[in-house]
């Protein structure tokens, strides 16, 4: 019995070596086999990255909120928004969206590639491919909108054309402003404006 009991000691003994040094020996035929992988690709691509943000103080997504002097709702959000390294109060955005939600319960989306807006004076500028939508039918494009979101006001400096209630629309400008009498918001047409009248909506 004894000598049973020395040979199973042995045994174990020698397992504690030789499975430990298996296992070492199949991880390194892993590492022998695997793809070669170059680290320091990644790390330039990172450090070239940081560079970039550290340098462009972008943040992404930003969004900001707020009521305007007659109560209407303001919300502008942006896939991305950089300072103005020369003028800290003016801010860069890409691919933005603005909503106002006017006190009389109608809403005017206004969504464009760019905006430049000026924090101290309330003022913000969208352009390129801008689109404004309103709850009551309206869809209007342009080339840009300068708009203001202390109180309510958006303008076009140039011509615009789309489609509401009343027909097809072209015009040489168009505002959203609030009726001075009434406080209800108005989307004034000015310069030359057509409209092709399709009662119902009929596309004849």
């Amino acid at each position: 019995m004894q000598l049973d009991g020395d040979l199973y000691s042995r045994v174990i003994a020698w397992m504690k070596i030789l499975l430990p040094l298996a296992a070492l020996g199949l991880l390194s035929t892993l590492f022998l086999i695997s793809r070669t992988v170059d680290p320091t690709q990644q790390v330039i691509v990172d450090e070239i990255d940081l560079e970039q943000r550290a340098h462009e103080q972008g943040v992404t997504n930003p969004s900001f909120a707020g009521v305007t002097g007659g109560g209407d709702e303001v919300m502008f959000q942006a896939e991305r928004a950089r300072p103005d390294l020369s003028n800290p109060e003016r801010l860069i955005a890409d691919t933005v969206m603005a909503r106002f939600r006017l006190t009389e319960g109608t809403i005017v989306d206004i969504t464009s590639e760019h905006a430049d807006m000026h924090q101290s004076n309330f003022t913000a500028s969208l352009d390129g491919n801008v689109t404004v939508t309103t709850s009551n039918g309206y869809l209007i494009h342009t080339d840009r909108i300068d708009a203001r979101y202390d109180y309510l006001h958006a303008e076009t400096p140039g011509p615009v054309e789309g489609s509401g209630p009343p027909g097809e629309i072209t015009a040489g400008k168009m505002r959203l402003v609030s009726n001075e009498e009434t406080g209800i918001a108005e989307l004034v047409f000015t310069d030359g404006v057509k409209l092709i009248y399709k009662p119902n909506g009929s596309k004849d």
